[in-house]
């Protein structure tokens, strides 16, 4: 089970997050047009760095391809789990996928920054190749992240679209929760490496649309457990005690779904009154702004009809 939960944990690391007011960052002002050239000093978790004031090749080592994409910065090497995304394969299809291990290839791949996690391994080594910036998991909250446009100095455009997606957002979870009752409440659900979890409010797969955006309720059962960590292990046969009215059910399709064959399944309302809405996991993971975008369109489309 320790096995599981560190894979878990490694490949949801997607969550460092949210719209704070007080960014992770406190950089200095961005350099000017003119001096696009040169450098900034960021203000990263372990001290003041020099990053380029316009990067224009970046490796993002872990869970952020998507922020750095939005933002129109060009992207040499990304982690695997961000090559495998169906979305981003067109936007991916020149960057090399790299890890922390492989430090060859961040050579050759010439980066002029480097992003990571706060666990990346080879840090110093990595340090010596081109700036390094790494962040701890779970941190801040889910939009924050996207104020790496500091680090990559396009903080107005990060904050504009933050602003904007809020706003979406919330205003497409007013609308929902009108059509679908206040007290209406929905689940998200996947099977990864033959154990099914239930998720909370942080943990990727629009859980934070869902909950913290359109403020939909998530039964009592996955408040119990599942808040705390971000996700819950549970076994099939309990599986109705953490169904909502609606269901999301993220989906690999190379995963064991036998689950969704069973009387036990199939016999929860919100299967019955056909409410489920299956999305591929694999699009589905993370919570960048490419990501966001694309799961707040199909909770519209899957709960308005529109």
């Amino acid at each position: 089970m320790k096995n599981i939960l560190l894979s878990i944990l490694l490949l949801f690391t997607l969550v460092i997050s949210a719209c704070s007011s007080h960014p992770t960052g406190q950089g200095n002002q961005p350099a000017s047009p003119e001096d696009n050239s040169g450098t900034i000093t960021y203000q990263s978790e372990n001290g003041p760095i020099e990053v380029p004031a316009n990067s224009k090749r970046v490796v993002v080592l872990s869970s952020f391809a998507g922020n750095v994409m939005a933002l129109g910065v060009n992207l040499v090497g990304v982690d695997s789990w961000s090559k495998m995304n169906p979305r981003f394969q067109d936007k991916l299809k020149d960057a090399a996928e790299v890890s922390d291990e492989n430090l060859e290839k961040n050579i050759e791949l010439q980066p002029d920054l480097i992003i990571g996690l706060s666990n990346t391994k080879n840090l110093e080594k990595l340090s010596k190749i081109a700036p390094t910036v790494t962040y701890t998991y779970g941190k801040v909250d889910y939009l924050t992240q996207h104020q790496i446009g500091k680090l990559l100095n396009k903080v107005k455009e990060a904050r504009a679209w933050i602003d904007d997606f809020k706003k979406r957002a919330q205003q497409a979870g007013a609308d929902i929760r009108a059509k679908i009752g206040e007290n209406a409440t929905v689940s998200v659900i996947e099977n990864f490496d033959k154990q099914l979890y239930v998720f909370g409010d942080n943990w990727g797969r629009g859980t934070e649309i869902l909950y913290q955006e359109m403020k939909l309720r998530m039964p009592e059962k996955v408040k119990e457990t599942a808040l705390k960590n971000g996700y819950f292990a549970l076994s099939p046969e309990v599986l109705p005690e953490f169904a909502g009215d609606y269901l999301i059910v993220s989906k690999n399709k190379e995963a064991d779904n036998s689950f969704q064959e069973t009387d036990t399944y199939k016999n929860m309302p919100a299967v019955k009154k056909h409410r489920v809405f299956e999305v591929n996991a694999k699009e589905f993971y993370f919570n960048d702004p490419l990501t966001l975008e694309f799961q707040l369109d199909f909770f519209i489309k899957s709960f308005l009809g529109s």
